[in-house]
């Protein structure tokens, strides 16, 4: 294992502040297709916002607010004309913080100045809930040929892994001192999909409003220092972020059965809030495979397997006078799987998915859990949305 060493700071500045046969076979499951993409693709209403918003992808030098493990593997491309609702459920449990070359850190070193460092133990044990409401609406109305859409989700949950992290390197203080409160806020103002045979194909636009629970505070070192760091039950991230996203899906059969779907996320961070320091820009990768199976003769019932995972990347160095670690670009790599039901009569979906963090550089590796629960009324022909 490693120590990291926390560079001076200038006075009263944080030292850490980074956290988806027969021709009556075929229309059924072609049918199942729709009614399960509308449901699910709330999930990806919460999934980007809600979890999102708490910063799953924990950073040692700073946090985005994407959490590329939330989404269900057909998520990312837009559902029929209608209104949905999704309840997520989302659970991330980290034991490990490791350092730019990927090696375990079991302490840090902070330097307050003047005077000599204080070397604190890293005890990491970070177990987060998010509970992330979606609301979500498609239109039948065209713009430039795709289907317009749009969603918001509001957050709650426990302390992020960002917060987390902020508090385990800014102070060495454990997370146990969390509290249930608001996250930050995901709207997607803009949603564009295309629907074809064997393919889908979607772009959006979103923004993160830090709304959610933030705030600093003074914590005395031992040897009687003292450096401003995040309050340790800090929900929010305390800055906005643009994020862009553009999606793929492609179907070797016309009714949808099989799925091969890709997802590239781009956030673009604005200054933290408290703190002259800006968070880098990130790119992440989604991938999956997705198979519905019929449970019943009357295919009203289906099975969906799949394998999914992510890869991200923060490609620009955070900016300011209060980087804590300068030079480090993060970076994760998980892989996992997904099983789901869904009742097509009820257009209602429930999904169990895991992922494993294999690697990871300059952040926290763990794993996650998520039970996700999505229903949704289509549009009837002729409405308009």
């Amino acid at each position: 294992m490693d120590t990291l060493t926390l560079p001076r700071p200038e006075p009263h500045r944080a030292l850490l502040h980074r956290g988806p046969c027969e021709a009556a076979r075929a229309l059924r499951l072609q049918r199942a297709h729709q009614v399960i993409h509308a449901a699910r693709s709330l999930a990806l209403a919460t999934l980007a916002a809600g979890v999102a918003t708490f910063g799953m992808r924990a950073h040692a030098s700073e946090v985005g607010h994407f959490a590329p493990g939330v989404l269900n593997i057909r998520d990312f491309v837009v559902p029929e004309p209608g209104v949905y609702g999704v309840l997520y459920n989302y659970g991330y449990r980290a034991v490990r913080l490791n350092d730019r070359n990927g090696d375990e850190l079991d302490s840090v070193t902070i330097d307050p100045g003047p005077g000599a460092g204080v070397t604190l133990g890293l005890d990491v044990d970070v177990d987060v809930y998010v509970l992330a409401p979606a609301f979500i609406w498609v239109s039948d109305w065209k713009v430039l040929g795709a289907r317009y859409a749009a969603y918001v989700v509001p957050t709650f949950g426990n302390t992020s892994v960002g917060a987390s992290l902020a508090t385990q390197l800014g102070s060495g203080r454990s997370v146990e001192e969390s509290q249930f409160n608001v996250g930050d806020l995901f709207v997607q103002p803009l949603w564009l999909g295309s629907a074809q045979k064997h393919w889908d194909l979607a772009i959006g636009y979103g923004f993160y409003a830090p709304v959610g629970k933030y705030d600093t505070e003074t914590v005395t070192l031992p040897g009687g220092s003292t450096i401003t760091a995040e309050a340790v039950d800090n929900i929010g991230l305390g800055f906005w972020t643009h994020q862009l996203q553009g999606a793929a899906s492609w179907y070797p059969w016309e009714d949808k059965r099989l799925a091969v779907a890709t997802a590239l996320t781009y956030e673009i961070n604005d200054e933290k809030d408290d703190f002259d320091l800006t968070p880098g820009q990130v790119l992440t990768l989604n991938w999956g495979l997705s198979q519905y199976l019929p449970l019943r003769e009357d295919q009203k019932l289906l099975l969906e397997v799949g394998a999914a995972g992510y890869d991200s990347w923060q490609i620009t160095e955070d900016s300011g006078s209060d980087p804590r670690i300068t030079g480090a670009l993060d970076r994760v790599h998980a892989a996992g799987g997904q099983l789901g039901l869904t009742y097509v009569p009820w257009n209602a979906a429930l999904n169990v998915r895991y992922l494993y963090e294999f690697a990871s550089e300059d952040r926290f590796q763990g794993q996650s859990v998520g039970v996700n629960l999505a229903i949704g009324a289509k549009l009837r022909p002729g409405t308009r949305g």
